[in-house]
């Protein structure tokens, strides 16, 4: 009986491969010979699932959000907070780091590859939702400030954890300097003093 390869499985393993090199050496450092001794497989193994190198990178992107989504991901019987989502961004261990490392070499190919771009702003688009669907609970609630307008709240505060992150990559700003820079902007929009949303 032949042997049943699923195909999806072995492209998120080639689409791991990409993570793996580019988080290490950028996209620069991704070809399909690269990713196929990073995979432990042949080079024609790879060109089996991707006919090109820009195929490979169009597909390893769309894997991020997947990434994301688990990052910031809370259990059903957890209220999220904002703070904790945005935390959660911030690359603070590995996984973050790696993914933020990841994503950043993603950013460069993209002002170049409009397919690359467009999953950015979906990604982007969907997360700046849940942050302004979390300030909106959070108004309701009488924890922001009702002057607070959650949609470009959740614009800001995605702005300000970029650069945090970028910060804390370049080792300019520790976990806990961004953390705390967090906090402080929080605090500034929240109707309680101690009360985080």
């Amino acid at each position: 009986m032949p042997k049943r390869v699923d195909h999806e499985l072995r492209r998120q393993q080639i689409a791991a491969a990409v993570r793996r090199i580019a988080a290490d050496r950028g996209l620069e450092g991704v070809s399909l010979n690269e990713v196929a001794a990073e995979a432990g497989i042949s080079k024609g193994f790879v060109q089996h699932y991707f006919a090109s190198r820009d195929d490979m990178l169009r597909f390893a992107v769309t894997t991020l959000r997947g990434g994301l989504e688990e990052r910031i991901a809370t259990p059903p019987e957890v209220q999220p907070r904002v703070r904790d989502l945005l935390i959660a961004l911030l690359p603070l261990d590995e996984p973050g780091r790696d993914a933020a490392l990841v994503a950043n070499a993603f950013v460069v190919r993209a002002l170049k590859d409009p397919e690359i771009a467009g999953h950015f702003r979906t990604g982007h688009g969907l997360l700046r939702d849940a942050v302004a669907a979390l300030l909106t609970a959070a108004q309701d609630d009488g924890d922001l400030l009702p002057a607070v307008d959650p949609t470009t709240e959740a614009a800001l505060l995605l702005a300000l954890v970029s650069g945090l992150g970028d910060a804390v990559l370049l080792g300019y700003q520790t976990g806990e300097e961004a953390v705390a820079s967090i906090d402080l902007h929080l605090s500034r929009i929240t109707s309680t003093p101690r009360k985080t949303p």
